[in-house]
């Protein structure tokens, strides 16, 4: 790890409960280490750091979102060199959302700090442990280039008539009411290796994109741009996910204020942590989910089957707003690694051209690859997402 640091960038994502950093080299993508910061704020916190010497685990407090980060600089020295004497050249920090300001990856200063705090509003599970991670790297490491890189930024573009939510114009305008979308970095840089993979200039390709993991949202892009996508003001629109209920009747929540009593904090929990896979079945792990449908889980069968109608609602969607469709893109930890997902969400579609062959989709392979029957006028790809790469790519352009 002494020298495994030099001309990397360091990647930060500082979420609501933990903090994810890994140490990436820009040029090919080797990762020099990486770890988690996990159960922030609870009585028994966790520390993971994987590196070329070893593995440290520990368990302990972790107070705030400034402890973890300290710690991410304690145990960097333990074995090697002081963070700030490691080699890095550059701090790549993942930001949740840009509003309509921020549409590219940005150099951070103080005035680009409090405008990511304000936009909190948008985004008030995200953004505010953001900007603590912002605050506290550049007081550890001061004299390298800090990038913020917005969730949000591939899909600024967005066509008016897929942005614009149907309410008051004005409403809207005053309170920055629109469609911002988010896993745009996942989504560029997977749609990006998508065309590779096909030996295909991306300015030629309709793709659909679909990253599937705990989050999970899906995309239209068309010649390289993205035309639509699933989430919306925040990460709660669109596809059922672990834990979020995606689309849903806006009357749903005046019906539980006015029908259960419940509050405007008690709906958007129920709606963004109870809700999902969770709500439905008792569990949010895909795998847990399909053992649960194994032994014959009546709940457990439903939550897929709705998990899967939405998918392929989407899909549908955007095969008719592409105009047709070249290529389909799974990707995240379920859409790279769950057959069952891959196999019935593509299935009976050999009429619009799409057929998934079985013993490719069944393969264990971690690389990119093609699922898809030869005979299959669609392209359908497995490609594993790699944000923190992009985001490292991002940050290195400043240096």
């Amino acid at each position: 790890m002494t020298d495994a640091t030099d001309g990397t960038v360091l990647v930060i994502n500082s979420g609501s409960s933990s903090i994810k950093f890994q140490f990436v080299r820009p040029d090919d993508g080797h990762t020099a280490g990486s770890g988690l910061i996990e159960r922030i704020g609870e009585p028994e916190g966790r520390i993971i750091f994987h590196h070329s010497g070893g593995d440290i685990e520990r368990t302990l407090t972790i107070t705030d979102h400034r402890a973890g980060l300290k710690m991410l600089s304690d145990v960097v020295a333990e074995v090697g060199r002081p963070l700030h004497e490691s080699g890095i050249i550059a701090v790549g920090h993942r930001i949740v959302h840009g509003g309509k300001v921020f549409y590219e990856p940005t150099l951070i200063d103080d005035a680009v700090v409090r405008e990511i705090d304000r936009l909190s509003s948008l985004a008030p599970l995200h953004n505010p442990p953001n900007v603590i991670g912002l605050e506290v790297a550049r007081e550890e490491l001061p004299d390298i280039p800090h990038v913020a890189v917005f969730d949000t930024a591939f899909f600024h573009s967005l066509p008016a008539a897929a942005a614009t939510y149907a309410i008051d114009r004005e409403v809207a305008k005053e309170h920055d009411i629109r469609r911002y979308g988010f896993h745009g970095t996942s989504h560029e840089y997977v749609s990006g290796r998508a065309a590779a993979f096909l030996d295909r200039d991306p300015a030629e390709l309709n793709q659909i994109v679909l990253h599937l993991g705990n989050g999970a949202s899906a995309s239209a892009i068309k010649g390289g741009t993205a035309i639509d996508t699933s989430m919306g003001l925040t990460p709660l629109e669109g596809l059922v996910m672990g834990t979020r209920s995606g689309d849903i009747d806006p009357g749903v929540v005046f019906h539980l204020r006015r029908s259960a009593g419940l509050d405007v904090d008690e709906i958007d929990n129920l709606l963004n942590r109870k809700s999902g896979l969770l709500g439905l079945s008792g569990v949010n792990d895909f795998r847990a989910l399909l053992n649960l449908v194994g032994e014959g889980d009546e709940d457990a069968k439903l939550a897929y089957d709705v998990y899967v109608h939405r998918l392929r609602r989407y899909i549908g969607a955007y095969m008719v707003e592409l105009g047709g469709v070249d290529v389909i893109t799974f990707t995240g930890g379920v859409g790279e690694n769950n057959i069952d997902v891959r196999r019935d969400s593509l299935a009976d579609l050999e009429r619009l051209g799409i057929v998934v062959d079985d013993a490719r989709n069944k393969e264990e392979n971690r690389d990119e690859r093609r699922i898809s029957s030869d005979r299959s006028d669609v392209a359908v790809l497995v490609i594993p997402t790699d944000e923190e790469l992009a985001i490292a790519r991002a940050a290195a352009e400043f240096v």
